[in-house]
């Protein structure tokens, strides 16, 4: 098993067919994506300790999923230039064994009624899974589509967007099949089903992937000369590019997006309930989840395969334009005020494609200015930015509702301001992106090809 893990075993064959790589790479991301699921369990939990009569609040909850992005953050970092070594197959097979292992711990403290035990399961072993699972896939797939790289960033990330579309309708069809036969506390033996689920899609990402051979090249593809600046025909060590500038740039500009995106996502099967109380049942609410699922989906591909047309950096200016209108006019389209779901539910959705598209255009944009080389173990280093948004999103959101909550103040306030603050994080992207620029000279390797790292490098 350890030999067959080996990179060396996962070179293709001659003939081997690049598109079968995508789909692996999907598997692992539509898996580990169930993060974004996380919003359904957030009521059932608070329930589940009110009935010990020591209520966990949102903030405590919220944690969960927070130390789950934080800790793919960091692995992604940690591990990322062991990546570039080991090779995909090998991350994927402990991303699946962390990732469905964290589930089972996670259940055994929802038995519990321990807190630790799901932080330590869902949130620090899982979040391992997480970060070896998301970076795993991205630099193959540029291998593979040097012709595209935003199209094949997309097409791998996307699945994480479209995790939720599966694990929020999974997690509750199961917290509710398991309540009718009986459990009052169906959570733990939903989680078992849910680790048991992944683990073995995970698995199959695993045993599928392939790299391609050293030196392959797509059939009749020519690398052409782009008069972009910001494409580099050079490329920077790991050491080095997080030393520029714009690695320091680019890791705004993905925490600022990021950051924003959470305080919809993380909140937004509660939220729509609460904007429009009454009116959104909870099934109504799991919906909701879903539809930005899709959209944070699919706007991974769209944005990405767009961004190789326009570019990376105008790409981010749309993100960077569009998204403080979004969130600024949110607040207003409630009961309070517009009530119409639709034109909420319009805004939320254009918000959150905008947010999945940064997530895939980010490795293209990382490959333009620092080439192919290290590619996953630079991404790996940026990603610590999705860890610090991770915490500060729901640290914002849930900090804020409550603080409004225990001071009897109407939560709907709570929310604009909540929205507001996103809108100034958006502005600062905004900057950031603007101040991009050619990574210097004498940040390139001079003694490497200007190509990929080879197989066992």
């Amino acid at each position: 098993m350890a030999n067959f893990l080996d990179r060396e075993r996962s070179v293709a064959h001659p003939g081997f067919s690049r598109w079968f790589v995508p789909p692996a790479a999907l598997a692992i991301h539509l898996s580990i994506g169930q993060v974004y699921a996380f919003s359904v369990f957030k009521n059932p939990l608070l329930a589940l300790h009110a009935a010990d009569g020591a209520a966990w609040n949102l903030k405590q909850i919220g944690y969960i999923f927070s130390l789950a992005i934080a800790v793919l953050g960091v692995s992604a970092a940690l591990f990322g230039a062991w990546l570039e070594k080991a090779g995909p197959r090998k991350a994927m097979f402990y991303a699946a064994i962390c990732f469905g292992l964290g589930f089972q711990i996670a259940s055994f403290g929802a038995a519990q009624h321990s807190l630790a035990l799901i932080y330590f399961g869902y949130g620090v072993v899982g979040g391992v899974g997480l970060g070896l699972g998301y970076i795993s896939p991205v630099s193959t797939l540029i291998k593979w589509f040097p012709d595209r790289p935003g199209l094949s960033t997309g097409l791998a990330i996307m699945g994480f967007g479209g995790g939720a579309l599966i694990g929020a309708p999974l997690g509750n069809n199961l917290m509710a099949y398991f309540k009718a036969h009986g459990d009052a506390n169906p959570i733990p033996h939903t989680w078992i089903a849910m680790g048991a689920i992944y683990f073995v899609l995970m698995m199959y990402a695993a045993f599928t992937i392939r790299v391609p051979a050293p030196g392959w090249k797509p059939e009749g593809y020519v690398p052409k000369q782009s008069t972009n600046a910001l494409i580099s025909t050079h490329n920077v060590a790991v050491e080095q590019a997080w030393k520029t500038p714009q690695f320091w740039l680019l890791w705004i500009v993905l925490c600022m997006n990021v950051t924003a995106g959470i305080g919809i996502l993380e909140q937004a099967a509660p939220m729509i309930q609460d904007f429009f109380k009454g009116q959104i049942s909870p099934v109504a609410a799991t919906g909701f989840v879903g539809l930005l699922s899709l959209f944070n989906m699919a706007g991974r591909f769209l944005w990405a395969s767009v961004s190789d047309f326009i570019g990376r950096k105008a790409t981010y200016f749309c993100f960077f334009i569009l998204g403080p209108l979004m969130f600024f006019f949110l607040p207003f389209t409630g009961s309070n005020h517009m009530n119409s779901v639709v034109v909420f539910a319009t805004l939320a959705c254009v918000a959150l494609s905008m947010y999945g598209g940064g997530f895939a255009t980010i490795p293209a944009y990382l490959k333009d200015l620092f080439g192919g080389y290290n590619v996953s173990a630079i991404h790996g280093r940026l990603l610590t930015a999705w860890s610090t948004a991770g915490i500060i999103g729901p640290l914002i959101v849930n900090g804020i509702l409550d603080h409004y909550k225990a001071t009897g103040q109407n939560r709907l306030d709570g929310y604009r301001l909540e929205l507001h603050i996103m809108v100034a994080l958006l502005l600062i992207g905004f900057v950031a992106n603007l101040l991009v620029r050619p990574v210097a000279e004498k940040y390139w390797m001079k003694d490497a090809p200007n190509t990929p790292a080879p197989a066992g490098h």
